[in-house]
């Protein structure tokens, strides 16, 4: 029997756009890899007529229910109660529930109030799902065909009780797994390597290959469903050879792999230094590489040269050529990395300067212009991007900008060409 997931998500805090339902993500990714199949996300609010209704629209049209959130203390956490109801069950007293969330308040130090123990009042005949990670335990039954999980909100609890409490509860209807493996690919867009792709797309039917658009790059999916793991991935393996031969370089890494994790390791497998000179990128490119454990190893250290001052002082970037070309431009491009090498000691430098908006510059430079220049031992190279439907989204000329200078100093670390756009 091939079951149906619903994931529904209780509470108005959600719907008020307040907080993002972070857990359905999670889950959908825990569950596909059981080989469970969820059809339908819902979210309704802390109002136990609508919650009733969507119980019972879930328990229509999926055989297995997994709630998120509102078992809680307060008034307002109604999941447990409604959930029951509609089902035809009764809450009992769980001693050990109690217990459990005396001892969690102790541990903390904190002064528990009496609300907290309606935690412990669970639906009868219901296999408990511990939470080692707050005060609300879950919990799992079946009712004739239908099987009901009940998970707290909270992230931080949600995924690991699902993963050592609720998965193995629901081990028992799984049939078989479902696998993805994601390729990362950054310079082309989404219809473009659609373009490429799409005969074979339509084609498969097991495994499936799928493109998703991301900010400042794009992924493709290949989902296999098998009896076992390794079959899953000797269905993968073939698409994944055909679609490396297709885009090749474009491809620069998988589903852990971001751009400047694979510059990390390149830079650490050659043991080589890298520095940033940036100014329309504020600090980014040397932010997303500090944020990796290890860094310190290769990142020198970087120049935010927001002014013309400091490309002139610190950079040694020409007056002359910054008062007769301004700031947005090849040459001053490539006079910050140098620069930036020079000053920085570093065997590679990337730098960034550009028109992140909302208006155009003193130069009549449009908003999206940036010049990404890269300076390494074999000479210097420099990328003219002119970032199109950017014009309200500084952050988005900034992603794009950086994302450019990752991929410019991974392909110096290949041996791969280095496109100058």
């Amino acid at each position: 029997m091939s079951h149906v997931v619903e994931l529904l998500a209780v509470g108005t805090e959600l719907l008020l756009g307040n907080t993002a339902n972070i857990d359905a993500q999670m889950l959908s990714r825990e569950l596909s890899a059981l080989g469970l199949n969820v059809y339908y996300h819902s979210v309704v609010g802390d109002n136990p007529e609508r919650l009733r209704r969507a119980v019972e629209l879930a328990r229509s049209r999926a055989d297995v229910l997994i709630t998120t959130g509102g078992l809680g203390p307060t008034c307002d956490d109604l999941t447990k109660r409604v959930v029951a109801e509609t089902f035809g069950k009764v809450l009992v007293y769980h001693p050990e529930c109690a217990q459990a969330i005396r001892d969690y308040f102790a541990a903390s130090g904190r002064v528990m109030t009496e609300n907290n123990l309606q935690q412990a009042w669970l639906p009868e005949g219901c296999a408990v799902l511990e939470n080692r990670w707050g005060t609300a335990p879950g919990c799992a039954f079946q009712s004739g065909e239908n099987y009901v999980v009940m998970l707290p909100g909270p992230p931080r609890e949600c995924l690991p009780m699902f993963r050592q409490e609720a998965a193995p509860w629901l081990g028992r209807l799984s049939e078989g797994v479902i696998r993805s493996h994601t390729l990362r690919v950054f310079g082309w867009g989404e219809s473009q390597v659609e373009s490429l792709l799409r005969d074979r797309m339509d084609q498969l039917t097991n495994p499936t290959l799928a493109p998703y658009a991301k900010e400042g790059e794009m992924e493709l999916r290949i989902t296999a469903k098998a009896q076992d793991e390794e079959t899953a991935k000797a269905l993968i393996a073939p698409v994944e050879e055909e679609v490396r031969v297709v885009l090749g370089p474009m491809i620069y890494g998988g589903q852990e792999d971001s751009l400047e994790k694979v510059v990390l390791e390149g830079l650490k497998a050659r043991g080589l230094t890298l520095g940033t000179a940036e100014s329309c990128t504020g600090g980014l490119l040397a932010k997303r590489l500090t944020d990796l454990p290890g860094a310190s190893s290769v990142f020198r250290g970087g120049v935010v040269s927001y002014t013309n001052e400091v490309k002139h002082r610190v950079l040694g970037v020409s007056q002359t050529l910054l008062d007769e070309q301004g700031a947005v431009c090849d040459e001053v491009a490539r006079a910050m990395a140098q620069g930036a090498r020079r000053v920085l000691s570093c065997d590679a430098a990337v730098a960034t300067t550009g028109v992140a908006g909302p208006d155009s510059d003193e130069w009549g430079n449009p908003v999206g212009l940036v010049y990404v220049a890269l300076a390494a031992p074999e000479g210097c190279w420099v990328r003219k991007l002119r970032l199109a439907g950017a014009r309200e989204r500084r952050d988005r000329v900034r992603t794009l900008a950086a994302n450019h200078g990752f991929d410019m100093i991974r392909r110096w670390l290949a041996g791969l060409e280095i496109e100058t756009l």
